[in-house]
């Protein structure tokens, strides 16, 4: 009788053309625990304009598990108004998520929040899984922010741009860094596994991505 020997199973990888980046999924990650809340250091040595107390406190005191966030990725809404709670309401009645909003956070336009209010959704609040990749491993390491706009069409305000980069500023240092290396910021289209034009064509990811790299 032949004998057959089981392969030896390797890492399996995702391959984003447009990104650039490969993601090896290396089995489960082992629980590094949590990383301890900032309080003492909550404004880290600056002033913020759009990251305010309850903000900052909340970010603070979610239990964040240590190397959990890997990425932070950028998306619009795809339409001119809305907020948290509109999209929460949307992805639980018409897409079926139970978990509610898909993102982590939402900046507003002005249309329905403020222009560059910072909302935290639940998802950060309680540490789960996005829900706004078309991956369940990237939405697992990945946390999503939307800035309200349809970018394909128009341009983010300044306020919302000002209020990215304070968000993305503090989320990076809240998370930590896994191997020496902050969490990596990127554009919708540049990491999906399927096309998307998110965070739109006119979206200016280049320069965040400089800012953030």
């Amino acid at each position: 009788m032949p004998r057959f020997s089981t392969p030896t199973p390797r890492p399996k990888k995702e391959s984003v053309k447009d990104a650039e980046v490969t993601i090896e999924k290396s089995g489960r990650q082992e629980d590094e625990g949590f990383l301890p809340a900032p309080s003492q250091k909550r404004g880290f040595g600056r002033r913020w304009t759009y990251l305010s107390d309850s903000v900052r406190r909340a970010i603070d005191q979610a239990p964040v598990r240590k190397g959990r966030w890997k990425y932070i990725i950028i998306h619009n809404s795809a339409t001119r108004q809305g907020n948290a709670a509109i999209f929460d309401n949307y992805h639980r009645r018409v897409r079926k998520m139970e978990n509610g909003m898909a993102y982590h956070f939402v900046i507003g336009n002005g249309s329905s929040s403020g222009n560059g209010q910072i909302e935290i959704g639940n998802r950060w609040t309680r540490q789960i899984n996005g829900g706004h990749v078309a991956s369940d491993y990237l939405n697992d390491i990945s946390l999503g922010i939307c800035l309200v706009g349809d970018y394909d069409r128009d341009l983010p305000t300044a306020q919302q741009m000002a209020a990215l980069k304070e968000l993305l500023t503090y989320l990076r240092a809240r998370v930590g860094k896994i191997k020496g290396q902050y969490s990596q910021v990127r554009g919708h289209r540049e990491i999906n596994p399927k096309p998307t034009t998110c965070p739109g064509k006119r979206f200016p990811i280049g320069v965040v991505r400089r800012e953030y790299p």
